[in-house]
């Protein structure tokens, strides 16, 4: 009897082996068919130093906590040196088209792409696009292998992901995870919304594919988060839908036009959700328009919060952007947007994104005439006349003693322009709206501080 139950308990042992074993994904045929068209890249770039100075493989302006894959630093002699750098990358068409990332290339006098037999061919540089971190490359050859295309649209979290690339420099490591999140917004990174997996990424993996249990390449690895220069279980990838609009521009014009609403968004928290009226915290509250804008032409107005764009929610404000910039220059788009407690419909004809950013607003000033505000517990003078050429009507905050107005975060140097829905054009007309404010209640208050505009939650306690 005894022997039995142990023949029992090993049966039963090795059948929850064989079916735990039955459930993990196995890569092997997947790497088969993928690796032919994935691709090592390195780069020469020409410096002439005049001492000893350091080497970087990316520059060192890069984010400490997000950041590109980058080369631990180097001294580097006197004289004419050349610096290599080391990524990976995937060929998009069978006459020699290669995706990577920007930094891989970035300032690189020579490129060269080793294939997965060890051929060795020079690459030109078709386009890039620093927005998007993607570069499109253009090598002399015919009938290479491919990647075939995955929908990243379709791509759910907690689903199995797999990346091939060169970290330190071994060629077609294999590694694996699953997808963390979605959409995720990094820092300076308006127009991706970024694929984060837990997928082991390191110096090397940058710009190489990010594939699906199909074999089809849903993302392009960028970045990483680390406080070491290694990982440490989160690394992001660019959607391939995302790439593959830019590599299409790239192909045909070389440079990438994306779409531009033209508003200053911040978030809305839960205050300011409760102080607009909103049943929730959600949306893009749009804290500025720019002159001249498709925002403006449209109707849009500071203080409209968008919750939708061509029918899709805007949860965060960090959505918008990435809705916007997808869209092409010239085509329509509808809005949803509530105002003063109401829903409205808007359509907009999307601009061209400028190429660079407008001027910072000037805030000097020079009127002593000083109002006092003992309800807010704040002091507030007129604006110049050059305060009022660039954010338009306002008072401009002098001191702020203890009140409402330091509980709710504002500080000497703030433009209020805007209460309650109500514009504020003088300083009389901050008095009347002030002392007419509900009790116990948050409303909304934009400031411009320094430059850029915002909205808070104000609340007096009475």
């Amino acid at each position: 009897m005894k022997q039995l139950i142990q023949t029992l308990a090993i049966a039963t042992l090795t059948l929850v082996s064989v079916v735990a074993r039955a459930e993990l994904p196995d890569f092997r045929d997947l790497v088969k068919e993928a690796s032919p068209a994935v691709v090592n890249i390195s780069t020469i770039q020409h410096v002439e130093n005049t001492g000893y100075q350091q080497r970087y493989g990316l520059p060192q302006d890069v984010p400490e906590i997000f950041r590109h894959f980058f080369g631990n630093p180097q001294q580097m002699p006197e004289g004419e040196q050349e610096r290599s750098s080391l990524g990976s990358g995937f060929i998009v068409s069978k006459d020699g088209y290669i995706l990577t990332n920007n930094h891989v290339i970035k300032d690189a006098d020579e490129i060269v792409v080793r294939l997965n037999d060890r051929r060795e061919l020079d690459a030109k540089l078709i386009g890039s696009d620093e927005s998007t971190d993607l570069a499109l490359l253009k090598v002399d050859a015919k009938d290479l292998p491919t990647v075939g295309l995955g929908d990243s649209d379709a791509l759910e979290v907690g689903e199995w992901v797999v990346a091939i690339g060169s970290p330190f420099g071994f060629d077609y490591s294999v590694t694996a995870g699953i997808v963390s999140a979605k959409g995720r917004s990094l820092p300076n990174e308006n127009y991706v919304p970024f694929i984060q997996t837990d997928v082991a990424i390191n110096p090397g993996n940058s710009g190489g594919p990010l594939f699906n249990l199909d074999g089809k390449v849903v993302g392009i690895n960028s970045q990483i988060y680390t406080r070491s220069g290694g990982f440490m279980g989160v690394s992001f990838a660019i959607p391939i839908n995302v790439a593959m609009d830019v590599v299409d521009q790239l192909k045909d014009k070389g440079k990438v036009s994306r779409g531009w609403l033209g508003v200053v968004i911040q978030e809305v928290s839960k205050d300011l959700a409760e102080s607009f009226g909103l049943e929730k915290a959600a949306g893009a509250l749009v804290a500025q328009v720019v002159p001249g804008s498709p925002a403006e032409a449209a109707g849009l107005k500071n203080g409209d919060i968008i919750t939708h764009f061509n029918g899709k929610s805007i949860y965060l404000s960090s959505d918008l952007p990435h809705q916007v910039g997808r869209v092409k220059p010239g085509a329509d788009a509808k809005l949803d947007v509530v105002r003063n407690g109401k829903r409205k419909k808007i359509s907009v004809t999307i601009g061209t994104l400028p190429d660079a950013d407008g001027a910072e607003l000037a805030m000097n000033s020079s009127n002593p005439k000083e109002h006092v505000s003992k309800r807010l517990g704040v002091v507030v003078s007129e604006l110049s006349d050059a305060q009022r050429k660039d954010v338009g009507d306002g008072v401009i905050v002098r001191d702020v003693k203890r009140g409402p107005a330091a509980m709710s975060g504002i500080i000497n140097g703030d433009i209020i322009t805007m209460i309650a829905g109500e514009p504020v054009r003088s300083a009389a007309d901050f008095d009347k709206i002030v002392t007419d404010l509900p009790a116990n209640r948050s409303v909304p208050m934009r400031i411009v501080r320094r430059g850029a505009a915002m909205f808070i939650p104000l609340r007096i306690s009475e």
